[in-house]
């Protein structure tokens, strides 16, 4: 018997425009339900992100994002002081008859304290959602800091002591396999695995998404897609790109694929140029593939 709260969570979903399969529901709807971070793989360009920010949508919350990159420190994902503000308070208090001990209250009060993702998400009034997007960019030091957080929903501050959450926020965590994360970050999180679409649901996001499409035009830019995921590609385009030369298309009125029309705007879903080569190389024999089996989709 299907759960009421998993049906709910696939009906909010459809309603976000957000095409998922029930794993997706699921991991989603236990995520809420246990209040457990969720961790996201998968290829770039499939939807990882965008579930963050339709999650955000149902729970009518605010989304607060920290992207990662190489080199990311606690002073741009937790928090930092406002040095120059500090500096400005000191040399209006140099003449002032207030003591040392004061001075270091007001220096290090919430005044001056800049607070970055992190440390927003645990001192929100109402529950956010909180996305770690590309955790395996960042380095192994920045899981540690992400991983304290985790364990007690606590951030510590020398200054000032430590500040507990307020409220628990939603946890959304990304990757796109470019590391391997820690087993202890696993262990935490629940795990789900986004892959590129099937030619169905690939065709039902376009739809959704671009409701003014050309009906036999999404078909073949669906096929399309599904054949070029096949190449030897240095980066495999994604739902996203999909989207992306779905909707240039459709905004020319085109209603089909020539080669003329693919040739022209293969910048729009590949980005490296060998890729663009290999693809131009191949077009003739992709476009028959799609011609064939547009045809079968009209029997």
């Amino acid at each position: 018997m299907e759960h009421p709260g998993l049906k709910k969570v696939q009906e909010k979903l459809l309603s976000h425009g957000y095409i998922s399969e029930t794993s997706t529901a699921m991991s989603l709807f236990l995520a809420m339900e246990l209040r457990r971070p969720i961790l996201i793989e998968g290829p770039p360009g499939v939807g990882k992100t965008e579930i963050a920010k339709v999650l955000t949508q149902m729970l009518q919350t605010n989304l607060i994002r920290l992207q990662c990159y190489e080199g990311l420190d606690a002073s741009h994902a937790i928090y930092e002081w406002n040095y120059q503000l500090q500096l400005l308070y000191l040399k209006l208090q140099e003449k002032g008859e207030i003591s040392i001990e004061e001075k270091e209250n007001h220096l290090f009060s919430d005044k001056f304290l800049i607070r970055r993702p992190l440390l927003q998400a645990i001192t929100q009034e109402k529950a956010p959602v909180l996305l770690i997007d590309e955790i395996d960019r960042a380095d192994e030091a920045f899981e540690s800091y992400f991983l304290e957080l985790l364990s007690d929903w606590q951030i510590s501050i020398p200054e000032t002591g430590t500040i507990q959450a307020t409220q628990i926020p939603y946890v959304v965590i990304t990757s796109n396999r470019i590391r391997e994360l820690s087993e202890a970050l696993r262990r935490r999180c629940l795990y789900l695995w986004i892959d590129y679409p099937n030619f169905g649901k690939e065709l039902q996001i376009i739809k959704t998404k671009i409701p003014a499409i050309d009906r036999q035009l999404a078909i073949q830019i669906t096929h399309f897609m599904q054949e070029v995921r096949k190449l030897r590609l240095e980066k495999t385009p994604g739902i996203a790109e999909t989207l992306d030369w779905a909707s240039a298309l459709a905004a020319l009125h085109f209603d089909h694929l020539d080669e003329e029309i693919i040739a022209s705007t293969l910048g729009i879903i590949l980005k490296d140029w060998q890729d663009i080569r290999k693809t131009q190389l191949s077009l003739s024999e992709l476009l028959e593939i799609v011609g064939a089996k547009t045809k079968l989709e009209e029997l």
